[in-house]
């Protein structure tokens, strides 16, 4: 099993069960948290590059379980970047990997990678935390769920330029074994490949904020599948005409993040419009109350990014994104939202 093991966690098997914030626990104030993200990813994603951008997203993941030897730490894909944690003794690595990553981006992938650190400690300083729960996927897939704020005030300052790890003179090729794009996109079977992300606002309590999360998930979960956007059946690998051998795309499909817990929700699923149009109801009043932020997106295929570690076949992780913009053109709505929000009073 890994991602992540900090403190060897109880890692829960029913997503709803996450959504609880007395489940998380809080990182030792010396860890480290990493944030990259790609630059202009909405531009990118324009010209057709959703591929590009997905592996460069979950690169420093690779690259960093490479280097250290483990997987075994919290981490999280977020579509056009990736977030971690480590303990502080794996400095050199994480500041290795993240140069290394941005430079590999910009020289093989022509793509500007933002990326940062900063120590747990500081996050608390400025009022906010890193906590850690663990969701087992399936038996041999556990994902870090991130909650208490501290990873999206994190992206804020690093995005403002503060604790970014600057390119180093002698930057090397990551080590990205393991990191592969082999599938074909996954067409929606139901409707509509949905990018869902929804964030609490600053004031907003743990508890409240759940119970919203179970209210949109109930949605989701009436559905056939729990929405999940992989048919259950079987897939078709990329350039190769052969479906793949059902047991082995049903694992494949098992072991994908479609749900996850990322200081908010970050979903990929497979929708009705109807669905889609009920659970947007729900965040806009919640979102009129000031409860929260969301952004959505539709499009028609769901795209997958994997990472088999070498030498643990059996602990493949598959991380899903949409194709037509996905987190990223999700994200662009919520912040246009939000925005949105903040100039109707001064126009009333």
């Amino acid at each position: 099993m890994i991602n992540s093991r900090a403190g060897q966690r109880r890692a829960y098997d029913e997503f709803s069960l996450v959504l609880d914030p007395d489940v998380y626990e809080p990182l030792p104030d010396d860890w480290l948290i990493g944030i990259t993200d790609v630059v202009s990813s909405t531009a990118a994603i324009r010209s057709g590059r959703y591929e590009d951008v997905n592996y460069a997203g979950a690169s420093i993941i690779a690259a960093l379980g490479n280097a250290w030897g483990s997987f075994d730490f919290p981490f999280v894909f977020r579509g056009d970047g990736a977030a971690f944690a480590l303990p502080a003794k794996g400095i050199m690595a994480a500041t290795s990997a993240l140069r290394d990553v941005a430079g590999f981006a910009k020289a093989d992938l022509h793509l500007d990678l933002r990326v940062g650190l900063v120590a747990v400690s500081e996050v608390r300083t400025n009022g906010h935390d890193v906590k850690i729960a663990r969701y087992a996927a399936s038996e041999s897939a556990t994902y870090a769920m991130f909650a208490g704020g501290g990873l999206k005030w994190a992206e804020q300052q690093i995005k403002k330029g503060r604790f970014l790890v600057k390119p180093g003179r002698y930057a090397m090729k990551p080590d990205l074994t393991g990191l592969s794009c082999d599938w074909a996109p996954f067409p929606s079977q139901r409707g509509k490949i949905l990018s869902l992300l929804v964030e609490p606002r600053d004031h907003v309590r743990p508890e409240v904020f759940a119970a919203l999360a179970k209210r949109v998930l109930a949605v989701f979960d009436a559905a056939p599948r729990g929405s999940h956007p992989l048919s259950g059946i079987t897939a078709m690998a990329r350039g190769n005409a052969k479906h793949v051998d059902a047991q082995r795309w049903s694992e494949v499909a098992s072991n994908s993040d479609f749900r996850k817990f990322d200081d908010g929700l970050r979903l990929t699923l497979d929708c009705t419009e109807e669905e889609i149009d009920s659970v947007e109801a729900i965040l806009i009043a919640a979102r009129a109350r000031g409860e929260i932020d969301f952004g959505l997106h539709r499009q028609s295929h769901a795209l997958m990014t994997c990472l088999v570690p070498s030498g643990r076949p059996d602990s493949h992780l598959h991380f899903l994104d949409g194709m037509g913009g996905g987190y990223a053109k999700a994200a662009e709505m919520m912040e246009e939202g939000a925005l949105a929000e903040m100039v109707r009073p001064l126009a009333l």
